[in-house]
């Protein structure tokens, strides 16, 4: 049903609301007629003249850009009954608007002719855009930012609205940038359409019959391009005129060159995986086949040393017993030469011949018990120094107890030959000072000690080069393993897959909470710009190896470092940033500090994502036979 036109007197604003209420009934009740067809609508408010068929969305769009509409030249009520119009169209023909096949948007409109030349990447002009003077002579305008918000809203989602300027100041036009793809080709020949509709559109701005007020666009062709206004000379800088048939061409030749580009590294993958399917065979044997002769190796090892220490403990018990002899000896002597002291002073009195030959022996006597006591201070000082060094050498033991056993039985077979060197030197002194005739005896005893050394010193020897030659395999095996890590992370890398194995970034900072942050501060434009600026600054930050934002406490009676939250670059992020990108930034350097603190710049690392932790290389290799059995299955997108 037509628009009735009972009365031209206009509404105030105060009564909008009311008799936009009043418009929306009579929508409902079916008073105006809306649609037309299945997929064909109608504006019931505007005049005869204007009146032709819409798309749901394009009737949508229509009715909301006259209803919020800042122009003096429409009325209020014909923004009440626009938007009255929006209310039915989205509460009442929301389930059926639109046409019974949807159009799609991955092709060109419908309505465009495919040898028009467009602006390309698709370009939209604005013009007539309200501007200002002021004092110093220039002119001045609303950002694009506002207009940009307004056009999403109403649905034609552009970029960006980028207002033009000139040496006088806002040129009072601006270009309206839609996507690359043919979703903005849609969104750009719908703003077209809706400025059309309400007769703002190319054709009216050029027209001369009537004075303009209002926003005009459209969207730009090759005669905007071909101009020479302030919008050609842009045009020209940022884009191309095309027809949308080039357009189609090129993409077609594109999707073929991808496709043969695809096509070939499939092959190249599907050869890359077997031939590390095969090394990973190899390196899975010789892996194994290490671990079983390191096992027997060490086990064999463990047997050594055990008779090593069994050996060593008869060996200091022997001493000490040695040791108790000669004090007992010693007593003895002792004991022996004061019976005789006695004896030789009670026959003193007999004559003076014999006191003569007692003084000459009490003297005699009183030498060797000197000797003798002298003998018994060495022997003291040999006993004292053989227990200092059987102290020393038992906390050496203690102190390298964790250190690799083969050092542990150098070490106690060097310790128990100084434990007999020093024995020997303790008798040697003894010997000396007693000038007993058992010399040769020592002697002997030091010969078979000097034979002893050097057998242990050849067992030693032995005991080393075994030793030697496990560690080489040992690191062998180690450098075979890192090499295999290091083949399987960078295959992993040429992979796109979302499974739960793939390469974590180690080190690398998180900028979303940068980002979440400055939103809440600033717009949309400056808070990309202030997070992007404080990524950088807290990447250089990271970078620094001067800063070390962690302390060392104790934990079960291990050192073990943490993060410093009284560090004063920390305080001032979590302060002023906030929680969100403290954590982000202490993830980071714990991440730096564990796998790369020298380098101190992010590293690849193999992870598993479904737990959360560092994968092993068996889950790696697991999780390359299974894609690779997954592509020979079906020819699947590596």
């Amino acid at each position: 049903m037509d628009h009735n036109t009972e009365d031209d007197t206009d509404i105030s604003e105060s009564e909008m609301d009311e008799y936009e209420d009043k418009s929306y009934e009579e929508l409902k009740s079916g008073i105006h007629q809306v649609k037309v067809a299945d997929d064909a609508f109608t504006c019931p408010y505007c005049p005869k003249k204007r009146k032709h068929d819409y798309l749901y969305k394009e009737l949508l769009q229509h009715a909301s850009g006259v209803g919020k509409s800042s122009s003096k030249k429409r009325s209020a009520k014909e923004k009440a009954n626009h938007l009255a119009l929006v209310k039915y169209l989205e509460k009442d023909l929301a389930t059926m608007g639109g046409p019974s096949e949807p159009v799609n948007e991955g092709d060109p409109p419908a309505n465009c002719r495919h040898n028009e030349h467009f602006v390309w990447p698709w370009i939209g002009i604005v013009v007539n855009i309200p501007t200002r003077q002021t004092d110093d002579g220039r002119y001045v305008g609303e950002s694009g930012s506002k207009l940009r918000d307004e056009y999403r809203s109403r649905g034609f989602n552009p970029v960006r609205v980028q207002p033009l300027w000139n040496y006088r100041g806002h040129s009072g036009t601006a270009i309206v940038e839609f996507n690359k793809d043919w979703p903005g080709l849609h969104n750009a020949m719908s703003l077209e359409r809706a400025y059309e509709a309400d007769h703002h559109g190319k054709k009216d701005w050029l027209a001369k019959s009537e004075q303009k007020s209002g926003l005009y666009a459209w969207v730009a062709r090759a005669d905007d391009y071909n101009s020479t206004n302030i919008i050609a000379e842009h045009l020209c800088k940022i884009s191309d005129v095309k027809t949308i048939s080039e357009i189609m061409e090129e993409e077609a030749r594109k999707q073929d060159k991808l496709v043969s580009k695809l096509t070939n590294m499939i092959e190249i993958k599907s050869k890359n995986l077997k031939e590390m399917e095969v090394r990973c065979s190899e390196t899975s044997i010789s892996l194994n086949n290490l671990i079983e002769e390191k096992d027997k190796l060490l086990q064999a090892y463990n047997a050594e040393i055990r008779k090593i220490q069994l050996s060593a403990r008869d060996h200091y018990q022997r001493i000490f017993n040695d040791h108790e002899k000669l004090k007992m000896q010693l007593e003895s002597h002792k004991r022996e030469l004061e019976l005789q002291r006695v004896e030789l002073e009670k026959r003193e009195a007999q004559n003076e011949s014999e006191r003569k030959k007692l003084a000459e022996e009490i003297e005699k006597n009183a030498v060797k018990n000197n000797s003798l006591q002298l003998a018994a201070l060495e022997q003291q000082r040999a006993d004292e120094n053989v227990m200092k060094l059987a102290e020393d050498q038992k906390r050496q033991k203690e102190q390298h107890h964790n250190k690799i056993i083969n050092i542990e039985k150098q070490l106690d077979e060097k310790q128990a030959l100084e434990l007999e060197i020093e024995q020997v030197k303790g008798r040697l002194n003894v010997m000396k000072h007693m000038g007993d005739d058992r010399d040769g005896e020592v002697m002997k005893k030091v010969e078979d000690l000097h034979n002893d050394l050097r057998e242990k010193t050849s067992s030693l020897e032995d005991v080393e080069a075994l030793n030697q030659m496990l560690i080489i395999k040992e690191r062998k095996s180690n450098d075979e393993l890192q090499e295999a890590r290091k083949e399987l992370i960078n295959g992993i890398k040429e992979i796109s897959s979302r499974a739960h194995i793939g390469l974590k970034r180690m080190g690398e900072l998180d900028t979303r909470p940068f980002h979440e942050a400055m939103k809440r501060k600033y717009n949309e434009e400056d808070a990309e710009e202030r997070a992007s600026e404080l990524c950088s600054l807290w990447e250089e930050y990271l970078k620094d190896p001067d800063w070390h934002p962690f302390k060392i406490i104790m934990v079960e009676g291990t050192h073990q470092e943490i993060i410093d939250e009284e560090d004063q670059k920390l305080k001032y992020l979590k302060k002023e940033i906030g929680d969100g990108a403290y954590r982000a930034v202490v993830a980071a350097i714990m991440e730096i500090n564990e796998y790369n603190p020298s380098g101190r710049y992010p590293t690849s690392e193999l992870w598993n994502y479904g737990q959360g932790r560092k994968a092993s290389l068996r889950e790696g290799i697991a999780f390359l036979l299974n894609k690779w059995k997954t592509s020979k299955g079906k020819r699947g997108t590596w």
